[in-house]
């Protein structure tokens, strides 16, 4: 169930959640700028999980392909196709992850123009 009962003439601030909808499309919390809403928290904890997650699949395609001391891996030979294939498909889907909330944080930074307002803010004009 969808909600739109929101006060256009409060609302100020967008900001990009580590979620999508059930169509793939991106979710946003509207506010007043202000990171203390319970939402806001829970997208913190998400995004927190999130980073975790993807630091470990590193750690595990490190494994995987070899020692990790070389860039490309090289690994022993011993990873079959299908760990392959399984293993890329998690990195693709970690950095969509990470990127949603580099984006997220960057739209959250004060604007370079000295202005207080975050780049990710709703213009009122």
């Amino acid at each position: 169930m969808i909600y739109q009962s929101h006060d256009a003439t409060t609302v100020s601030w967008a900001r990009l959640l580590p979620w999508s909808n059930l169509d793939g499309k991106p979710c946003y919390l509207l506010g007043d700028g202000t990171a203390n809403s319970y939402l806001s928290r829970v997208a913190d904890n998400v995004e927190c999980v999130q980073l975790e997650m993807a630091d470990e699949l590193l750690g595990h395609a490190a494994d995987l392909l070899g020692d990790g001391a070389d860039l490309l891996g090289d690994g022993d030979g011993k990873a079959t196709e299908p760990q392959l294939r399984f293993l890329v498909s998690r990195l693709v889907e970690s950095l969509r992850d990470v990127h949603r909330i580099a984006r997220s944080r960057g739209n959250r930074l004060a604007a370079p123009d000295g202005d207080d307002e975050p780049s990710g803010a709703i213009s009122e004009g």
